[in-house]
């Protein structure tokens, strides 16, 4: 292709066409230029789920595909499986909590359901709960808090994963039920926790605190609870030696 055809194609904002112009069969004029066109916005579908999934910072590759439903984890009488992988939740800007042992699953269904969401073209952020609790107080600290939380002004799915693994500072505790406040009815939420609500005082120091986080989060929430052992830890045990 011609460098002034290219230059066009820049100027019209064409990412593709360039460099798939000649693939694309010739049947008719019009033919030609619907299947290109066609195959520009097909392009760049898959080029913005690729950017969604790498804004989302998931720590692995783990999907729904792959992942193992069992009659271990019990869904509330308001839905189901397939409620949950439709993805409703996030149009209806509901949570959905996630509870049970470490190594049951949790963080597999919540990136999973994360991963889909971006293929379906929401934006989503992955933190685990020490990580993000540590960048609100280091945005505090350098007088950047304000402009920390306008980054999740488009972001329409958060997952929380391990709220429960570690105790947080009162100033941390404090500073994640701001942003969670801001963030009802706003946006909805996946988080994982190892800890029943009622233990959540653990890891709050304030249990007034504590009675407000999970108020609005358990509002218009899906709480799946997963009974049993670690999945890890049996695989692990299950492998030949």
């Amino acid at each position: 292709m011609s460098d002034p055809i290219k230059n066009m194609c820049k100027s019209l904002r064409l990412a593709y066409v360039a460099e798939i112009y000649e693939s694309v069969p010739f049947e008719s004029p019009s033919q030609f230029l619907e299947a290109l066109f066609q195959e520009e916005f097909l392009m760049r579908e898959r080029a913005k789920v690729q950017r969604l999934i790498k804004n989302a910072k998931f720590l692995d590759q783990k999907n729904l595909s792959n992942y193992e439903w069992n009659e271990k984890i019990r869904f509330p009488s308001h839905t189901n499986k397939e409620d949950l992988v439709s993805l409703q939740f996030i149009m209806k800007r509901q949570n959905v909590v996630l509870i049970g042992a470490p190594g049951t699953g949790k963080t597999h269904l919540a990136s999973g359901l994360g991963r889909k969401a971006c293929e379906q073209g929401y934006e989503v952020r992955f933190y685990r709960v020490s990580q993000l609790i540590e960048l609100l107080e280091h945005a505090l600290t350098n007088n950047k808090l304000a402009a920390f939380r306008k980054k999740f002004e488009k972001v329409e799915l958060i997952i929380l994963d391990e709220m429960g693994y570690l105790p947080f500072s009162k100033e941390g505790s404090e500073l994640l039920f701001q942003l969670i406040a801001e963030w009802y009815e706003q946006k909805s939420l996946i988080i994982t926790s190892n800890l029943e609500f009622s233990q959540w005082n653990r890891i709050f120091i304030d249990s007034r605190l504590t009675a407000a986080l999970v108020d609005p989060l358990i509002h218009h929430a899906h709480v799946l609870t997963f009974s049993g052992g670690s999945y890890r830890l049996s695989n692990a045990l299950s492998k030949p030696k």
